[in-house]
């Protein structure tokens, strides 16, 4: 049997598994590259430096340089209490955006707080709320976020607190879809620490730009683990709360694998904010421990 082949022939199909291996190795390395895709980022809530922030040992202005420089983070949540006079001071707020710009840092949301209750009771006080979230909605669109998150406060029987929660944020939500913005809340006391109640305002308003900001803590006398996978379907953001740490470096009052879980199973794959609020380690402790707590938990569920 003739074993030899014509060079051109040789040629051929040398090229052709040259270039059958090489496609091979492109597709191994998409297939890497896929594999690994982060499940999700991390940003940095500005209430997790709130200490250091009412001290005035840091600055509101320099939290995108600190976020940045100090924890490796490239995308923050603020909190309207360390600017609160400055929602329509255009300058100030520049200067903010530029600072954050130059440095690639992210501005995904603003916290709201101490703007009145979106649930009054009173109608004319319940407008009033709407109106006064209306300029953090407008500086939140200029930081270029997608959202600004409220609070769900009100009084009266469950189905008169959400009746009249709804109200007020299916309001602010229409001025905040003319942003292209949404409108998230946060179980941050009193009904909307229940994640069946928070899901039944969800519900009641209906509308796209209005969702939920699990937060992993804020819950008194209903599960949290519950809460959350009720809130998650309607979720635009999420928080990692996180109080104390065990030894080998997990989070004392949440089990962020189980946490996590809920949270995928749900589709989400956004940012997951840190919000340290512990007091047995200093800020800057509670920050980096959350933050190595959710790229172990990260790296074991890729």
């Amino acid at each position: 049997m003739n074993t030899t082949f014509p060079r051109r022939e040789f040629l051929g199909q040398s090229a052709l598994l040259a270039a059958g291996t090489a496609l091979g190795l492109a597709q191994t390395r998409l297939g890497s590259a896929a594999e690994k895709k982060e499940l999700f980022k991390i940003s940095l809530a500005e209430w997790s430096l709130n200490r250091a922030l009412f001290a005035k040992q840091l600055d509101h202005l320099d939290f995108p340089k600190t976020a940045r420089n100090d924890y490796g983070i490239e995308a923050i949540e603020l909190v309207n209490q360390f600017f609160m006079a400055k929602a329509r001071d255009q300058k100030y707020l520049a200067e903010f955006k530029k600072r954050a710009d130059d440095l690639g840092v992210k501005i995904l949301l603003i916290m709201c707080d101490d703007e009145g209750e979106l649930g009054d009771a009173n109608e004319r006080k319940r407008l009033q709320a709407v109106e006064n979230h209306h300029q953090w909605a407008e500086a939140a669109k200029f930081f270029g976020g997608h959202s600004i998150r409220v609070n769900a406060y009100s009084s009266g029987t469950p189905d008169e607190q959400r009746d009249r929660v709804a109200d007020g944020l299916r309001r602010l939500s229409e001025f905040t879809a003319k942003l292209g913005l949404n409108v998230i809340v946060e179980n941050h006391g009193g009904l909307s620490s229940r994640g069946d109640w928070l899901a039944s305002v969800m519900k009641q308003v209906n509308l796209p730009n209005c969702g939920t900001l699990p937060d992993f803590g804020n819950f008194e006398d209903y599960d949290r683990y519950k809460a959350v996978a009720e809130m998650m379907p309607y979720a635009k953001a999420v928080s990692a709360k996180s109080m104390d740490f065990d030894a080998a470096g997990n989070c004392v009052e949440t089990d962020y694998r189980r946490m996590m879980k809920i949270v995928l199973a749900a589709g989400y794959r956004g940012y997951l904010g840190i919000e340290y609020e512990g007091n047995k380690q200093s800020e800057a402790q509670g920050i980096r421990a959350t933050k190595r707590l959710l790229e172990k938990v990260r790296e074991e569920l890729s």
